[in-house]
């Protein structure tokens, strides 16, 4: 047991910040014009699915986290488009198969839809930008690159033009510090760029279980980007993981409390996203997405 509770320990989450937001001075004023929620949240509210209670392994069994008010969201400095910064940006790190070059550009679809920002994909670049001293063996043998060092040292160098977000995905496999395990993204608010990695996300023959588990890592990171934190309300795609296993219990939707905070920056039409969300879920053959659209459209009828 005290084996298995140190290999569960060392496991890391799905994503780690570098940085804490800080919270801005926004007038009272401000708060009550947004107060209360638009009928589409509320009317949404009822196909929120209650998190489970953990259990040992989970994320939220050895982590006291407690979530986001969406007046704290709105009181906490965070990304907001501009008419200058209104691009997310993917940027390929390695060396990709057709299936995942496919699977790149799935997420560069799906993203431009769940944010309703345009979204483009980058030039790849080698592995070789990672030096020997950002890279080291894991526990199966397997390469893992030091996903700080993406950040701080390839990324946060890199301006593209009306960039608002930028995320690297890498074939390789992360770890955030010696010590830790692994982790499959990180994110800094701050500097607005955030690295995912394909490696623990593929599943051999299985193209589609494969692409749900990235739209779900990409997503989140992106959302952190724009100021999310980890969700404790419901089944969400910002709820923090510690293993695949979690990863694929959580749903690919936000839950309607993470929409309304989304929304108040983004400022997109909800049934549009809803619409075009469906339509991506059905021509990929998502079906779990599909049917969580198809019951948020049904509520807002």
């Amino acid at each position: 047991m005290k084996r298995l509770f140190l290999l569960v320990f060392v496991i890391l989450c799905s994503c780690q910040s570098d940085k804490k937001e800080k919270e801005s001075s926004l007038p009272q004023q401000t708060l009550q014009q947004i107060l209360p929620p638009e009928p589409y949240f509320v009317d949404i509210k009822v196909n929120d699915v209650k998190l489970a209670e953990p259990v040992f392994g989970n994320w939220l069994y050895s982590r006291n986290e407690k979530g986001q008010t969406f007046e704290q969201f709105i009181k906490t400095k965070h990304v907001v488009p501009s008419k200058e910064e209104n691009i997310i940006y993917l940027q390929p790190i390695g060396t990709f198969n057709s299936l995942q070059v496919k699977q790149i550009e799935l997420v560069r679809q799906y993203l431009q839809i769940f944010f309703q920002l345009e979204t483009k994909v980058l030039k790849d670049v080698s592995n070789d930008i990672i030096p020997n001293n950002a890279r080291r063996i894991g526990a199966v043998g397997q390469e893992q690159f030091l996903a700080g060092y993406i950040l701080t040292d390839v990324l946060k160098k890199e301006k593209p033009d009306k960039g608002v977000a930028l995320m690297a995905i890498t074939e390789k496999d992360l770890y955030p510090k010696p010590e830790w395990n692994y982790v499959f993204g990180l994110a800094s608010y701050r500097d607005k760029i955030a690295v995912s990695s394909m490696y623990r996300m593929q599943k051999e023959a299985d193209f589609n279980l494969s692409l749900d588990r990235l739209l779900k890592i990409c997503s989140h990171e992106i959302g952190h980007m724009f100021g999310l934190h980890h969700c404790i309300e419901a089944n969400c795609v910002m709820n923090g993981t510690n293993s695949m296993v979690e990863t694929d219990r959580h749903s690919l939707r936000l839950c309607s409390l993470c929409q309304r905070k989304l929304n108040s920056g983004l400022k997109y039409d909800n049934k549009k996203r809803l619409l075009e969300l469906e339509k991506y879920f059905k021509g990929n053959k998502l079906n779990e997405g599909l049917e969580l659209m198809e019951k948020d459209l049904k509520s807002i009828q």
